[in-house]
């Protein structure tokens, strides 16, 4: 088996920059691996999701229930691992991810009041995924814990910036609160990896969150070998 490491954190926290960013360093200093975005939103695997986001099921975000939903995004996952990287990943390829199993945790388990409801998500979340679906458990999770009133400034600068449109998730900032304090649950209970982004409620610089992932990634990568 290879390696899977995945960077979780919600709507506006810059994943996918710094996602991006360690790829970068990873292929610079000559390491081999696999990058993969989910959803992979131009897939047919991404039928529903798409429809979802697109408020075809309902404008709100909860007028999808967290198991159906979860399962939108899990298939696309599948199709990804039996297609694009399951070969690769099981002949010993380190797979780098944006979002996976994770997000459902956080984004779907966020519908469901704190506790109890969410650790029973989460049970039948994994066995779904990983036993039933049969794609791999993450090595490592990198979360990036950002505060939700400065992760939607972000979004809406992105939003300005790019002139493109949001989906259901960003526009909803009651449900992006939900998510950003159910991510911290998540991260709790499964053990994830969390870099605190905006210590004191000031973001910190892009430069300083990629070297402190840098390092987490290289130590970690160190005491496998």
């Amino acid at each position: 088996m290879g390696k899977l490491i995945v960077f979780e954190g919600i709507d506006g926290s810059g994943k996918s920059t710094q996602f991006n960013m360690l790829a970068e360093l990873l292929r610079h200093i000559g390491n081999e691996f696999v990058q993969v975005s989910f959803p992979r939103y131009s897939e047919p695997s991404s039928a529903l999701i798409r429809m979802y986001l697109n408020g075809e099921f309902g404008s709100k975000p909860d007028d999808v229930n967290p198991y159906a939903a979860a399962a939108f995004f899990a298939l696309d996952r599948f199709a990804s691992y039996r297609i694009d990287w399951g070969n690769y990943y099981n002949l010993g390829g380190t797979v780098l991810t944006d979002r996976y199993t994770t997000s459902n945790a956080v984004h779907q388990a966020s519908k469901l009041s704190s506790g109890g409801l969410r650790e029973v998500f989460w049970d039948w979340l994994y066995d779904f995924e990983f036993n039933l679906l049969c794609i791999p458990k993450p090595d490592i999770v990198v979360f990036l814990d950002v505060p939700a009133d400065l992760a939607a400034k972000q979004i809406e600068k992105r939003r300005l910036e790019t002139k493109s449109g949001t989906d259901i998730h960003e526009t909803d900032f009651e449900y992006l609160s939900r998510c950003s304090e159910c991510a911290i649950e998540a991260a709790a209970h499964f053990g994830w990896h969390r870099i605190d982004c905006a210590p004191n409620g000031t973001m910190r610089s892009v430069e300083s969150i990629h070297s402190q992932i840098t390092a987490l990634i290289t130590s970690i990568v160190k005491k496998d070998d």
